[in-house]
């Protein structure tokens, strides 16, 4: 086995800390560009619009929609996945609600419960509550929090 050394001429070694200029001189340019998260660090967020998820009123709403529990089951009725949809249009929501089966024994009341309670929240003018069944809900549609309570996980 052969070995080999090899010499080394210079090393230059870069400064970790840049002097200061004396006084009265400016400071020289910087070595390197500017760095990208300048940008974002100064620029300010994206403003959400009130009704677009994400929002105040949006969460205001899903919020109330989290205080109304399934009789049958101790979960809320959006963790437990029979919220299809939630649309505001000029303070005017609009709710897709499915139930577990369509022979549910809160088939007739859920659908105003919800209504009431969504058209409560301040700055809903109106609330609008659609009973669907397509597709058909299944377990897969529940939140993991739901699923926990209820063993699944």
């Amino acid at each position: 086995m052969t070995t080999r050394s090899f010499e080394i001429e210079e090393v230059s070694v870069a400064p970790l800390v840049a002097k200061a200029p004396p006084v009265g001189q400016a400071a020289p340019e910087p070595l390197r560009a500017p760095d990208y998260l300048e940008g974002f660090l100064t620029a300010s967020p994206e403003r959400v619009p009130h009704e677009a998820p994400g929002g105040a009123l949006y969460e205001a709403v899903i919020a109330a929609l989290r205080d109304i529990f399934d009789p049958e089951i101790p979960v809320n009725i959006y963790d437990l996945g029979l919220i299809y949809g939630v649309d505001i249009v000029d303070g005017h929501v609009n709710v897709s609600l499915t139930l577990t089966t369509p022979h549910c024994p809160v088939a007739e009341s859920m659908p105003g419960e919800v209504e009431l309670r969504v058209a409560a929240v301040p700055g809903v003018g109106s609330a609008e509550v659609n009973l669907v069944w397509d597709p058909p809900w299944d377990p897969g549609k529940m939140s993991d929090e739901a699923k926990l309570e209820l063993g699944m996980l």
